[in-house]
């Protein structure tokens, strides 16, 4: 009885190990080379990392459906993080994440991974320096730029957190006679991704477009094809708000899921997601800026300017929390 007592003990210590050494992300990131980085990850601790991939909002219904079974939700942007925030758990507060993300890119229930700009593209060729000179994300909606816009519809969440920020910014009263200057303003009906707004302008269906700075890159890049890397030649990036909070600035981050039946080496992959060595991994393979210190964006983007001054001030948190305000003033304006 006593041998048989031992060996169930030793089944399940052998059980209990395997289950404890593997990891379970739900991930919204579309990257090949994010499952390259997990590779690395378990090369370097053992740890299995079991990756199940789709669009955000399948994936937040389905992590809600299996309770219990997600270790890590990782996903772009913080509005989604924080729309999601019930369904995470405390718990990414290590000195390691603490040291690595600045406090604005971070709270205990998700971290940034990786930093955006969303910026503004304009035509050259239509567009003069003195017209781009002091522009704001404010001053897009003003008159001079009438037919001249193209941006992506109201239920794009980069957009949704975008106009958040600006609600924190400048209230919500302010930002609901804004979106209706927007509206007037855009040369066509929204339509399309962030490489499309680019697209628009390089086609000379618009003069300036609003885009995440790492789509001009993946296409200057050629990995979209030769048309769209000499479309992107044909358009420049400026950086907003240079004179007064700085260029908006979003994530791809970490949430750490409530349940979560591997939480210590939830934390691991965190950890590790912010060391320099994943970091120039990602960052030379999506494009994105790094979260941490010490690291340099991909030459292409650099080429972009680096001297940038970011939105450090706005708490990226809040991009969750006014969310459902920023829907509604692009709605009640008639943003599509």
């Amino acid at each position: 009885m006593r041998k048989i007592i031992l060996a169930i003990s030793a089944l399940f210590f052998v059980f209990g190990n395997l289950l404890a050494n593997e990891v379970n992300i739900f991930s919204a990131r579309h990257y090949d080379s994010d499952v390259q980085l997990y590779e690395k990850f378990t090369a370097k601790t053992g740890i299995k990392v079991n990756v199940v991939s789709g669009k955000s909002g399948a994936l937040e219904k389905r992590i809600i459906a299996e309770g219990g079974t997600a270790d890590l939700y990782i996903t772009a942007d913080a509005g989604r993080l924080g729309a999601f925030k019930d369904n995470l758990q405390g718990g990414l507060t290590s000195s390691i994440i603490k040291t690595a993300v600045p406090s604005n890119f971070r709270t205990p229930k998700w971290v940034g991974i990786a930093k955006r700009a969303r910026i503004v593209y304009f035509a050259p060729d239509r567009v003069t320096r003195a017209e781009l000179r002091g522009l704001t994300y404010e001053s897009l909606a003003d008159p001079k730029w009438k037919g001249r816009l193209v941006i992506r519809a109201s239920n794009n969440i980069y957009n949704q957190s975008l106009v958040a920020s600006l609600i924190k910014n400048n209230g919500k009263g302010k930002v609901a006679m804004w979106s209706k200057g927007i509206v007037s303003n855009m040369a066509r009906s929204p339509k399309g991704n962030d490489r499309a707004q680019i697209l628009a302008v390089a086609a000379g269906e618009a003069d300036i477009a609003v885009a995440n700075t790492y789509y001009l890159a993946l296409m200057l890049s050629g990995k979209k094809g030769a048309e769209q890397q000499a479309a992107a030649k044909k358009v420049k990036p400026f950086f907003p708000n240079q004179g007064d909070r700085g260029t908006h600035m979003n994530i791809s981050g970490a949430g750490l899921v409530k349940g979560a039946p591997n939480k210590d080496n939830a934390i691991k992959l965190v950890e590790f997601l912010l060391s320099k060595e994943a970091q120039k991994h990602i960052v030379n393979n999506t494009y994105e800026y790094p979260m941490i210190a010490g690291v340099s964006p991909h030459p292409l983007v650099v080429n972009m300017g680096l001297d940038f001054k970011q939105d450090l001030t706005t708490k990226v948190v809040n991009y969750g929390n006014r969310q459902a305000d920023a829907l509604e003033v692009m709605t009640a304006a008639g943003w599509k």
